[in-house]
């Protein structure tokens, strides 16, 4: 018998959103046409029976007959929807340590160039920075082994491991003739989805770029830093969600409740009324009724989706830039038993604090900020949405597909940063009909409208 976990989250890799269950069985009463269909899925289960055994018997080569299972497997839930799948073992961890955003490993962010391994940064008090590694560092060997052929998930892989255990690396860095040989011992690693800085001496700027087991301890500990850092001339709060594809779903439940007093935050409904899930705010706004400015885009999926909805909902934060991702589906993770992975399976939908499914629609902003692209990029800074993936779940109405998910990489060419700068100043511009930043604190303590 497979067993739920309760746990709740959503995909980060995909923008979906997830859930897990624990429940309880359910007595079954079955009719003479409940019968009569068990006895035709019966019927087609003999099919496939016969289908695999010819396969296994006549295919021109010897088969594998776990890849067989699993291929069929898979194809099922491929079948349903773009969202529900299966996950191997090996699949089924890499999830599991990319959600708890934590593991044993070096502490450098890397990726790929012209084969080989580039640092991009080291993570701060990290086996990595302690040993002196340092951006743009090239790796072109790992215990002795060359990365020349690897794929980026190969090394990462190689990097990574239990903790206490060595690993040696050569480098090549810019300015030094010969290689660097380093030897590094791994160490617990958290992954950082929260960053801060100072915006303009008087506005905190939060950057999230997923939502994983350590975010909302992370945007707690910003928020502290930059409050204490800027002072009483603090203006308010940039919270950057663009190009965040998703997360955990607790840790989306928690950010919003970060900047609310009360409220509905979300609402999960499956097949099932019994099902229908409601998180509420908790008292306690962190940032103390400062305005806020939530920037999304095309890229914004699940749980930044989530965050967004429901602190406009609430009007407690203006949202700036385009139209979000559209992923409104709630998925239940089912582990199936050591060794044999877990299903992906859509299980519900997640609306709004008013009632709204976003299902192939999206966020809507209250301030439309479209970005100046360059010319060679233009063709490749649309994200299509959830609306054009095949086998989507549909939604009432006129469905929605794609918007601009482009982000200047220097922050001064960046409109919508701008204008949320200028939102927080007070110059208001051509968003002069807009909701003023962080919105009529009230609305956000009044009773949010329960959907039919």
């Amino acid at each position: 018998m497979m067993r739920k976990t309760p746990v709740i989250l959503l995909s980060a890799a995909t923008g979906a959103a997830l859930t897990l269950f624990v429940t309880q069985p359910r007595a079954v009463f079955m009719g003479s046409s409940a019968r009569a269909a068990t006895a035709d899925t019966y019927r087609q289960l003999n099919l496939f029976g016969d289908v695999f055994e010819r396969v296994r018997s006549d295919y021109v080569e010897k088969p594998d007959d776990t890849k067989l299972i699993e291929s069929a497997i898979s194809g099922m839930l491929t079948g349903l929807d773009p969202h529900s799948s299966y996950m191997d073992a090996k699949s089924f961890r890499d999830m599991q340590v990319q959600t708890r955003g934590e593991f044993g490993g070096l502490g450098i962010e890397v990726t790929m160039e012209d084969g080989l391994i580039k640092v991009v940064s080291p993570i701060d008090d990290t086996p990595a920075s302690r040993a002196g590694i340092m951006a743009n560092d090239i790796i072109t060997n790992l215990d002795d082994e060359a990365v020349q052929g690897l794929t980026l998930n190969q090394a990462v892989e190689k990097m990574r491991g239990p903790v206490n255990t060595k690993i040696k690396l050569k480098i090549i860095r810019k300015g030094q003739d010969n290689p660097i040989d380093v030897t590094l011992v791994r160490d617990n690693i958290r992954v950082r989805s929260v960053r801060a800085r100072v915006e303009q001496d008087d506005i905190a700027y939060i950057r999230i770029t997923t939502f994983n087991e350590q975010t909302t301890e992370g945007l707690k500990r910003e928020i502290g830093n930059l409050s204490n850092q800027i002072g009483d001339k603090l203006k308010g709060y940039i919270i950057d969600l663009r190009n965040n594809p998703g997360g955990l779903l607790e840790e989306a439940v928690t950010v919003s409740d970060s900047f609310l007093e009360k409220g509905e935050i979300v609402s999960t409904r499956g097949r099932n009324a019994e099902e229908t899930q409601r998180r509420t705010a908790h008292a306690g706004d962190l940032t103390k009724g400062k305005p806020v400015i939530v920037l999304v885009n095309g890229g914004s999926a699940s749980a930044s989706e989530i965050v967004a909805g429901a602190l406009q909902d609430h009007k407690r934060a203006t949202i700036v830039g385009t139209r979000s991702f559209g992923k409104g589906s709630v998925q239940t993770i089912i582990p199936l038993g050591s060794g044999n992975g877990a299903l992906r399976l859509t299980t519900a939908r997640y609306y709004t604090p008013s009632g709204k499914s976003i299902q192939a629609k999206g966020i809507v902003p209250d301030i439309e900020v479209l970005q100046d692209v360059p010319d060679e990029l233009k063709s490749r800074t649309d994200t299509k949405g959830e609306a054009s993936l095949r086998g989507h779940l549909k939604n009432d109405g006129d469905e929605k597909t794609g918007s601009q998910s482009y982000v200047p990489p220097d922050a001064k060419d960046d409109k919508a940063l701008k204008l949320a700068g200028d939102l927080l100043h007070g110059i208001r511009n051509s968003a002069s009909a807009a909701p003023t930043p962080g919105g009529d604190n009230k609305a956000a303590t009044d009773k949010p409208k329960a959907a039919n």
